[in-house]
């Protein structure tokens, strides 16, 4: 995939404010060609540094609303400034995942890039938390780090090279997704898939001059990819 909308961002800040796999690649395979129209009202849950908020404001016309329980919404607010944004186009708030402030169907799609297996895995948390807040029609988009196969009774030792085993519960394969997906009334799956730019993701990610990179680096040397995917996840509310 040739990521153009990704590289209008200078590469340098797109490593410093990355906090895993490069999310804008993600969110530009996850978003381009979905379907949402320009002008839609986007929730980014778990929107990190506001990299992915960034880049569908900016690159898809989308009025977001950067919601995130870890960051600072004040320096997120000074990147998308930075970026020529400002807040008519890009809203920044502090937010736990399960109480956010919004009304009912308030948004036109959900977007979470690298964060859904952090909340989602409660398999009622769609239909209570996130189905409510979108309109009838409208497209949740999930980017989930996953497995290519559940394998926690017997994790690969590459893994634990940089894991344990709680951390690694926080991935499953696309079976187990869907599985919990289905469990909920009033949405439909439209396509579930592994992404074809994981890897090069995961290169990115460990470029980056962090301790969280660093400690990342063990794994994947040791074939941790082997073992790790990126689904995504297309979702419509009826």
């Amino acid at each position: 995939m040739n990521f153009t909308k990704t590289n209008s961002f200078p590469k340098a800040v797109a490593l410093e404010r990355s906090m895993g796999p490069n999310p804008l690649k993600l969110c530009e395979e996850l978003v381009d060609d979905a379907g949402i129209p320009v002008g839609s009202v986007v929730l980014d849950l778990g929107s990190g540094a506001g990299l992915t908020s960034a880049l569908m404001a900016r690159e898809f016309g989308f009025i977001v609303h950067a919601a995130d329980l870890w960051s600072d919404p004040g320096d997120n607010m000074r990147f998308f400034e930075s970026v020529g944004l400002t807040n008519h186009e890009v809203v920044p708030l502090k937010a736990d995942a399960t109480a956010l402030p919004y009304a009912c169907e308030f948004f036109d799609a959900v977007v979470s890039v690298d964060s859904y297996n952090y909340f989602g895995r409660d398999p009622g948390y769609l239909g209570t938390h996130l189905l409510p807040l979108v309109k009838r029609g409208g497209l949740l988009l999930f980017a989930i780090p996953g497995m290519t196969r559940d394998c926690h009774d017997d994790l690969p030792a590459c893994l634990c090279k940089s894991w344990d085993a709680e951390q690694l519960d926080y991935m499953h394969d696309v079976n187990w997704w869907r599985a919990n997906i289905e469990q909920t009334e009033g949405v439909d799956i439209l396509d579930m898939r592994e992404m074809a730019c994981t890897a090069e993701a995961w290169a990115d990610w460990l470029s980056c001059d962090n301790d969280y990179a660093r400690g990342d680096r063990a794994a994947v040397e040791a074939g941790a990819l082997d073992y790790l995917n990126t689904i995504a996840v297309k979702l419509r509310k009826r």
